[in-house]
């Protein structure tokens, strides 16, 4: 057998010391790729559009440490540091619009956040379906409403001897009123016509989120007894608290940007004292009078501003409750 074993020929290949290495392994990444191109085709346009419209223009927010001309451009404007910074914090106007910024955000807040939580929950105890979708089709209607329609609407409502609501109270024997004129009812006005508008549809993702509770537990609360209080105690809330931490996370981070449309749309010489906040104080200074370095390092503030409130909120979130955006 020894002889015969020797008398075998080695193979060509060993016998001319070739090495033949195992194929090279592709990085994981262009496996992904090669695997589940559809998904990053179809992720590819958010992608651009964020690095088109959102990371590539933040390179000009280095002209508010700067002292901007149109003539030299960007690269070309001298470097002035944080005097602009400093301009805002020295301002008459800074503490103003803090306090009517964080004013209105907060009141937004506190009344607009719940609203549509109980809405969900009210629209899923709800049994009969067409009821369910007329209330749904009515309190979704306002929102697809414009914000120049709907600040007219508020506008001609409360308007002294042609609005609804003047004659409503004139004829219940209150004097007649230039509600728009009151900075003490601006807040309010803005406030709950946003609510009004907005609640149906905030409430369609707390909506969603109730439809996927299973329903063997609805059926053993109703055969443990459980009323309709319990059962929304017990099932619904928990089900939505994933949901509304979330929510709330992304309502605080974004307490500084209060929206600019609609209260510049509803601003009048006799209400600016309550309604001038950072959105249309930058908006004015800076297209209007066009100091456009200052500007840019008072909208820069207020985004910073937002950005640490996020991570805070974020992070308190996430050891209270294990819930957060990451």
């Amino acid at each position: 057998m020894s002889r015969a074993t020797e008398s075998i020929p080695a193979p060509v290949e060993l016998q001319q010391g070739r090495n033949y290495a195992e194929p090279k392994r592709q990085h994981p990444l262009i496996r992904s790729l090669k695997k589940h191109w559809e998904l990053y085709l179809l992720v590819l346009p958010p992608v651009l559009y964020l690095l088109i419209f959102k990371y590539i223009p933040m390179v000009g927010v280095q002209i508010a440490f700067k002292d901007f001309s149109v003539v030299k451009g960007i690269w070309g404007s001298p470097w002035v540091g944080l005097k602009h910074f400093e301009a805002f914090f020295e301002s008459p106007n800074f503490w103003l619009l803090i306090k009517n910024t964080i004013g209105i955000s907060f009141y937004s807040l506190l009344a607009g956040f719940p609203i549509p939580i109980l809405l969900a929950l009210a629209l899923n105890e709800i049994r009969t379906g067409y009821f369910k979708k007329t209330v749904q089709m009515v309190t979704y209607a306002p929102h697809f409403i414009s914000t120049v329609v709907m600040v007219s609407i508020i506008i001609l409502m409360l308007s002294p001897h042609v609005g609804v609501v003047d004659k409503l109270f004139t004829f219940l024997g209150f004097p007649m009123t230039n509600f728009m004129g009151i900075p003490e009812y601006f807040k309010s006005i803005y406030v709950w016509s946003g609510v009004w508008q907005g609640m149906g549809y905030s409430s369609i993702i707390y909506i969603a989120a109730l439809a996927g509770v299973d329903p063997s537990l609805y059926e053993a609360a109703k055969m443990d007894g459980a009323s309709r209080l319990r059962k929304i105690w017990h099932i619904d809330l928990p089900t939505l608290v994933p949901v509304t931490v979330i929510m709330l996370i992304l309502s605080l981070g974004s307490i500084m940007g209060v929206g600019f449309e609609k209260i510049y749309l509803m601003q009048n010489p006799l209400n600016t004292s309550a309604s001038e906040v950072i959105s249309t104080y930058v908006y004015k200074v800076g297209l209007i009078g066009a100091n456009f370095s200052f500007s840019s390092a008072v909208g820069l503030f207020n985004s910073v501003i937002n950005l640490i409130l996020l991570v805070i909120v974020n992070g308190i979130s996430r050891k209270v409750s294990q819930n957060s955006l990451w």
